[in-house]
């Protein structure tokens, strides 16, 4: 046999090779607990997602799924975290829009690089915002808060779950389109932020629908609308900000999943379709919805295209409210 011809079937059998390695590699995973990085505090939105959906991975795959809260700097401290792991597969994130394509766009520097430090795994779920205010506030409506809002300059404040996130940004827009001025109170997370909405230390909030919706439920916070381009399953009696004359503000909170960059991609694919698997799971996606959280779970490459349409929108938003950092 020829020289050349021996020099293709070492090509062809060392291509087998590696393609062989890469099926074992995903047929072994996980062959140990997998760390989930959740760059927020517990009781938030994205706690909650990450918590039922972690639990139905771990009996899908069969290992303990070990939930890690790693919070502050608006979620960039855990998003670091997991961008400088191992990229073995054994530490994953369950991310926001935040720290994922926003913070990009507020601050000059940070530590990572959305598209360049990790592997999109999934765009997994997403919840519409509720604003909502305390119950002592005498308005009833979007039309009596910007009214009271107006006559009252700078000595209404809202709270969001920090600086930088969807819900501040949904405040700005608002400040800026209904022409009013109120004060931006950043939390370490939603969870804070609704104990402080409750007590009446703020007058006013945007948040995730599961972190303030059994708040409001319960009397304890006054709902007046939602964001999202439709209204929500969770709480259909409420209007969006789109009905109410205010489509600026259409955005969600978003959960995406992501590995570290270079994460073997057979790992990558494999947990995809697991994190599909588990969010479309009927019992899942019930609970998901009761408290206004709908499944989804996309490819790699879906999440991918998703996530860079959603820095350059985040980018134009950003610039056209003037949003700053506090």
């Amino acid at each position: 046999m020829n020289p050349v011809m021996l020099a293709r079937l070492g090509f062809v059998a060392g291509a087998l090779g590696v393609l062989a390695a890469a099926s074992a590699t995903a047929q072994t995973w996980p062959a140990k607990p997998v760390r989930i990085i959740v760059p927020f505090p517990p009781g938030g939105g994205l706690d909650f997602f990450t918590r039922i959906t972690a639990a139905k991975l771990q009996e899908q795959l069969g290992q303990q799924m070990v939930v890690e809260n790693r919070s502050g700097a608006g979620g960039m401290i855990g998003a670091e975290a997991a961008a400088k792991a191992p990229a073995d597969g054994y530490t994953v994130l369950f991310a926001s829009s935040a720290e994922i394509t926003i913070n990009q766009h507020l601050y000059p520097k940070i530590a990572y690089d959305s598209t360049r430090d990790f592997a999109p795994v999934s765009y997994a779920a997403h919840a519409a915002m509720l604003f909502s205010v305390h119950p002592s506030l005498p308005a009833k409506s979007l039309k009596d808060v910007i009214a009271l809002a107006r006559v009252r300059p700078s000595q209404l404040n809202y709270a969001s779950a920090g600086t930088g996130g969807v819900q501040h940004l949904a405040g700005e827009i608002l400040k800026s389109t209904a022409k009013i001025d109120i004060v931006h109170v950043p939390y370490k997370g939603a969870a804070p932020a609704v104990v402080d909405m409750v007590g009446g230390h703020v007058a006013m909030g945007f948040t995730a629908l599961p972190s303030s919706l059994p708040q409001a439920r319960a009397g304890k916070l006054r709902p007046i609308a939602v964001t999202g381009s439709q209204r929500s399953a969770a709480a259909p009696e409420l209007p969006t900000f789109s009905e109410l004359g205010f489509p600026q503000i259409d955005l969600v909170v978003w959960y995406g999943v992501l590995c570290p960059a270079r994460t073997p991609a057979d790992i990558v694919t494999r947990l995809s379709a697991e994190i599909e698997r588990a969010v479309q799971s009927a019992e899942v996606k019930k609970r998901l919805l009761q408290q206004g959280v709908e499944s989804v779970g996309t490819t790699p490459e879906q999440f991918a295209k998703f996530m860079h349409a959603e820095i350059q929108r985040y980018g134009k938003i950003i610039r056209d409210a003037g949003a700053k950092p506090d």
